[in-house]
């Protein structure tokens, strides 16, 4: 059993025992068991995958830092969000409201494009059929 702590600016945000993570990393995907040899890698904006006492949870992450030893995962994000907890209106307006500030030639298009990957990924996370 893995141990999962995600830690984000305001503090510890979510804590579980999965039997596996699943988590894009910014070179792929990695599927992480029990006893996998320790890790540190960069996390792309993505759906992460466990499966937990009560079944497969699904969240969104919004990027970050997962450290992983001795069966302790650790991420390091700027927020994650369980597939239950994502307003689906408050995503698809983000994504609208992203998409307008890419057309501004006076705005930040890196940041504009972040807010962009996250309100899709979210609407994704959401959308995805059991």
């Amino acid at each position: 059993m893995i141990h999962c702590r995600v830690v984000t600016p305001e503090g510890l945000a979510k804590e579980m025992d999965t039997t596996i993570l699943n988590v894009v990393s910014t070179v792929g995907q990695l599927g992480i068991l029990s006893r996998h040899v320790p890790l540190v890698t960069p996390l792309a904006i993505s759906r992460m995958i466990t499966e937990e006492s009560d079944g497969r949870k699904e969240y969104a992450v919004a990027g970050g830092l997962l450290y992983f030893e001795d069966d302790l995962a650790t991420i390091l994000t700027d927020a994650i969000e369980s597939k239950e907890e994502i307003d689906l209106r408050r995503a698809e307006e983000a994504k609208q409201r992203a998409e307008a500030r890419l057309d501004d030639p006076n705005m930040d298009m890196r940041r504009a494009e972040v807010a962009l990957k996250k309100a899709i990924n979210r609407i994704s996370v959401k959308n995805e059929l059991k």
